[in-house]
């Protein structure tokens, strides 16, 4: 992948606006990589579980107490057949998004037909995150349904296939990202599901993104066990590095074979709350500088070599989370010092 310079930019979804247009257009009038946003301050049926969920069987939504469940008790067989029959028919318009749950994603549209570039970025919620924190009617997360869990991970996989079909119509370059947090509880009591099913499962939604061209991406903003994330198919991995840089560098081997098959790190240096307020971007550049270092010394004492240099083409900056809970005084001061990092360290 090839980048009009280095360290490009990119958020990674929500906002805290609830002006679908006004954002959009400060959205790619400041980064790199538009991407479309999230909001949900603006609508329940706008937030990060509900958003992808309006083609999955048995589904309810709760908009009173603003709560989705998966409803098991039914007899969801006619529901079922209809899933699978868009999904053996390849309808990919049967899992995108309607517009009164992504007012941002069509918001989005005309604003990238109307302006230059080649890049876009999109984002669906990862069938873990999702699987695991939404329940059935008895509070029983939905993915250990094992059928429910196939179809969690199919809707997600077609939905992505779809944003990147859509968003190619307006950019030649298409990123998505899979949004998965809840892999900062994997391998706890929390968490039954093995590493060989977590794999599989984002692997199926990263290669269904590189059926239709594009760049698959996937965001965790915990901590995790990061060999998980470097075992798969993804492309580029995006961490909270403000919080955790210094643990990825306990998986040197991991990270050596994930660069050598061409695998890019969004780092997401810039704070995403009130911190931001009080770090200024030559520091924020230069503490990434000595995460690289670090990384750098760790792998060497285990006998791998990652030179810090590297990352200078292998790196896009990103925000360490999402902007949905914050003010928009903050958005404004993250985009800022965001661009600014940028610069610094193209320069340096």
């Amino acid at each position: 992948m090839q980048f009009d310079h280095l360290f490009p930019t990119t958020l990674i979804g929500s906002v805290h606006h609830t002006d679908a247009s006004q954002i959009c257009q400060q959205i790619v009038a400041s980064v790199d990589i538009p991407c479309w946003p999230q909001l949900p301050r603006r609508n329940f049926r706008e937030g990060i579980y509900v958003q992808y969920a309006a083609s999955l069987p048995g589904m309810v939504l709760d908009e009173i107490n603003e709560r989705i469940t998966l409803d098991t008790t039914a007899d969801l067989t006619s529901e079922l057949e209809k899933f699978y029959e868009h999904y053996l028919a390849d309808d990919l318009n049967y899992f995108g998004l309607p517009v009164e749950f992504a007012a941002g994603f069509h918001a989005v549209l005309p604003v990238l037909e109307k302006t230059v570039g080649e890049w876009v970025k999109g984002h669906v919620v990862g069938p873990l995150t999702f699987g695991l924190t939404v329940v059935d009617q008895d509070l029983r997360a939905v993915f250990y349904h094992e059928m429910l869990a196939d179809v969690i991970i199919k809707n997600m996989a077609l939905n992505a296939r779809w944003q990147v079909r859509e968003l190619k119509k307006y950019r030649s370059n298409v990123i998505l990202f899979v949004d998965e947090p809840y892999l900062g509880s994997w391998g706890t009591a929390y968490v039954s599901i093995d590493r060989a099913q977590s794999i599989a499962a984002l692997d199926e939604i990263f290669e269904a993104n590189h059926a239709e061209g594009g760049l698959a991406g996937v965001h965790c903003c915990a901590n995790t066990d990061w060999s998980i994330l470097l075992s798969t198919s993804v492309d580029i991995l995006n961490l909270d590095a403000y919080g955790f840089l210094e643990n990825l560098a306990l998986y040197p081997s991991e990270l050596r074979a994930f660069l050598d098959r061409g695998g890019q790190i969004a780092w997401g240096i810039i704070p995403n709350d009130e911190t931001i307020f009080s770090v200024t971007s030559q520091q924020l550049a230069g503490q990434l500088l000595a995460g690289f270092g670090l990384i750098s010394q760790k792998a060497a004492a285990r006998h791998v070599v990652i030179d810090p240099q590297e990352f200078e083409t292998r790196s896009l900056l990103t925000p360490a989370c999402g902007l949905g809970s914050t003010q928009p005084e903050v958005v404004n001061r993250v985009l800022k010092v965001l661009t600014e990092t940028s610069r610094i360290l193209q320069n340096f």
